[in-house]
């Protein structure tokens, strides 16, 4: 493998004093980039989210200075100006600073916000695509976010709630049947949601599911109706991180082929009842 990896030749150079922003992906690390991988291993100092996996902390350098910033739902560990500073304050000591990002740091990940707050104070930075974890999950999960004659569009939302507890979202622009939708951070907003998508024209019976641990050993699926979602949270407890999917997709590939982690068998599978093999 490692003779294949240095058949790529390098576009970049991670210098000192210069900050990474990378894509960890949403946990398989077997997703990262080539080019992910090889800043990784030059990391000198590296700021970490609480959404990057075990195995791809494994991957850093055991001599890397680590600094935990992870946030959950209205919990923040490091407020997000305080993420800021940290990565001037360490550039500027003339080290190899990687903010590690769980997903990619242009979705849903404030890269744009560091990047610029970098440039304002003079550090030149790399931002490195990871992939987003409503592709990956859905894969994994054997959901195509779009078919032909299915779905022609797909738009990923941020189902995080204001601080008033509302959820303002261009909700007619969701009402497309043809449209496969997919909520990051959603499930505290379940009802809403589902409320709202079924009040501006989607049908109740528009099939639905819940990927929760997208990519990861422990990944699960759980599939129903826009009409079921917030039973479904219930029923089975669901916490995040988990994605929400509403489209006619979730049914397009018959369940009983697939084996999870992108990988479809042609036998039948047994399928466990109520979820889907993860």
């Amino acid at each position: 493998m490692t003779n294949l990896l240095n058949k790529i030749l390098p576009r970049a150079t991670f210098a000192k004093g210069e900050v990474a922003l990378v894509g960890a992906g949403p946990g398989d690390p077997e997703l990262l980039t080539v080019k992910a991988l090889r800043f990784i291993a030059q990391a000198e100092v590296v700021i970490y989210d609480r959404l990057v996996s075990d195995e791809i902390m494994a991957l850093l350098p055991a001599d890397c200075e680590r600094f935990y910033v992870g946030k959950k739902q209205a919990q923040h560990c490091v407020p997000q100006n305080n993420i800021n500073e940290v990565l001037v304050q360490y550039a500027k000591q003339h080290k190899r600073v990687l903010r590690l990002k769980g997903g990619d740091p242009f979705i849903f990940g404030r890269g744009s916000e560091e990047a610029e707050h970098l440039l304002n104070h003079g550090i030149s930075c790399h931002v490195l695509s990871g992939i987003t974890a409503a592709s990956a999950s859905t894969t994994y999960a054997g959901i195509p976010l779009t078919h032909r004659g299915v779905s022609q569009c797909c738009t990923f939302i941020t189902g995080h709630l204001q601080n008033d507890g509302q959820l303002v979202l261009p909700w007619q622009s969701l009402n497309n049947d043809n449209q496969t939708v997919v909520f990051y951070m959603g499930i505290s907003a379940v009802k809403m949601i589902s409320e709202k998508l079924i009040e501006h024209g989607r049908a109740g019976t528009t099939p639905a599911a819940i990927i929760r641990q997208g990519t990861r050993p422990d990944q699960q699926e759980f599939r129903g109706t826009l009409a079921t979602l917030e039973q479904m949270v219930i029923e089975h407890d669901i916490k995040p991180p988990a994605l929400i999917v509403v489209g006619d997709v979730i049914n397009q590939l018959d369940p009983k082929h697939i084996a999870g982690g992108g990988y479809f068998q042609a036998e039948a599978i047994k399928q466990m009842p109520e979820l889907s093999v993860g």
